[in-house]
């Protein structure tokens, strides 16, 4: 099952209604079936109001890959670092049978 990611589109400069519009629809046709938009007007008076369009689309192969090798990764580093402390207090953690994602510590 692919994950879904948070994508935005942000306008920030319209000079029309009409442009305004126009650039809306563009956005519109332009996203994946499902996507459930969401527009919020964002920004104060100091810093500029801007239109914020946010939308769900599906994770690409890629950013799955890359997501994949840091998740491994960082697995990798979380066990070496519980090792780490194993060695270092002197007590040995495992799963205890019968309950899923309990840790039993034995000294």
């Amino acid at each position: 099952m692919s994950r879904r990611v948070k994508e935005f589109v942000e306008i920030s400069e319209h000079a029309s209604l009409d442009d305004l519009i126009g650039k809306l629809v563009e956005v519109r046709e332009a996203l994946p079936e499902g996507s459930e938009a969401e527009l919020r007007l964002r920004g104060d008076e100091v810093f500029g109001r801007r239109i914020s369009i946010s939308y769900l689309r599906d994770q690409t192969a890629e950013e799955a890959d890359i997501e994949r090798r840091y998740a491994e990764a960082q697995k990798e580093a979380k066990e070496r670092e519980l090792e780490r402390l194993q060695q270092e207090l002197g007590v040995v953690c495992y799963a205890a049978p019968g309950k899923r994602g309990t840790l039993r510590i034995v000294a």
